[in-house]
């Protein structure tokens, strides 16, 4: 069963309560043709499985290898196009802050504010985040482990908001690799907060010389299967109709018309495991 905050935040969605939710979506807003693709086809997967479904993208990419890499559109015309999408087609949708000052403008068009990993630890920023009164999904920093996230969760709820979410994402392993302790997901459930499987950062291949976060898009299902069979609340896929035109981890995505076999098959784990 999900909290009351996921319940009120699905309420307009028909979905089976014991199915994981999926947040899902391109890396980043790349303009309104590829967004309203992405969310169309999307949302339509997912009613047909009855899987409830957040829209993701990012409005602005802070955190990029090289100096030339795509950070976005704008910020308002990135906000106003995943506002659009969530009106469109009655969705949910969340993006990722990364000040004080970027949650309060945030919280006016999405309803989750997502934390990126890098920033778990920002004290300020956790608690703007929870004072907008959002629902907050905060990403597990790669270089924590899945115990000391109480502390993110702390923060947030001391500042009067429980509507929080965790996620894991990977924990670096050498320069240019993560691995996924699948124990992360066990200890950050004892939070007793929704806990959530990044399917497509946790195969990043990070400070690549070429400037180019690198990936293994292969193993996206090899993670997801094995985060449905260790009990996670929620996917988290990017995907995108073209990875390889994509203007942001394009590496790392799921390509869209793979989604649905796979969701497929996750219910299945789904089902023999509840």
């Amino acid at each position: 069963m999900f909290p009351e905050y996921l319940s009120n935040l699905f309420s307009n969605q028909s979905y089976n309560p014991d199915n994981f939710f999926l947040i899902a979506g391109p890396c980043v807003v790349e303009g309104e043709e590829v967004v309203m693709e992405i969310a169309e086809k999307v949302s339509t997967i997912c009613k047909r499985l009855e899987i409830p479904y957040v829209f993701k993208a990012s409005y602005r990419k802070a955190n990029r290898t090289s100096a030339n890499s795509f950070t976005g559109l704008g910020d308002t015309i990135g906000l106003d196009l995943i506002k659009k999408v969530g009106e469109k087609f009655d969705l949910p949708t969340t993006s990722d802050v990364h000040s004080a000052e970027e949650a309060t403008l945030a919280a006016k068009y999405v309803d989750i504010l997502q934390i990126p990993a890098f920033l778990c630890r920002q004290t300020d920023l956790l608690l703007a985040a929870a004072e907008t009164g959002k629902i907050v999904n905060v990403k597990k920093g790669q270089f924590l482990s899945g115990p000391s996230m109480k502390f993110a969760v702390e923060k947030i709820q001391k500042a009067g908001n429980h509507q929080v979410m965790l996620t894991e994402r990977g924990t670096t392993f050498g320069y240019q690799d993560l691995v996924v302790d699948y124990r992360n997901i066990t200890w950050m459930k004892e939070q007793n907060v929704p806990v959530i499987m990044d399917c497509t950062h946790s195969l990043q291949q990070p400070n690549q010389t070429t400037g180019v976060t690198g990936g293994n898009p292969q193993l996206i299902s090899t993670i997801a299967k094995a985060a449905i069979a260790t009990g996670v609340d929620g996917l988290f896929i990017e995907t995108h109709p073209n990875p390889s035109v994509a203007l942001s981890d394009g590496a790392n995505m799921l390509r869209l018309d793979l989604l649905e076999d796979l969701l497929v098959q996750l219910l299945r784990i789904r089902k023999a495991i509840i």
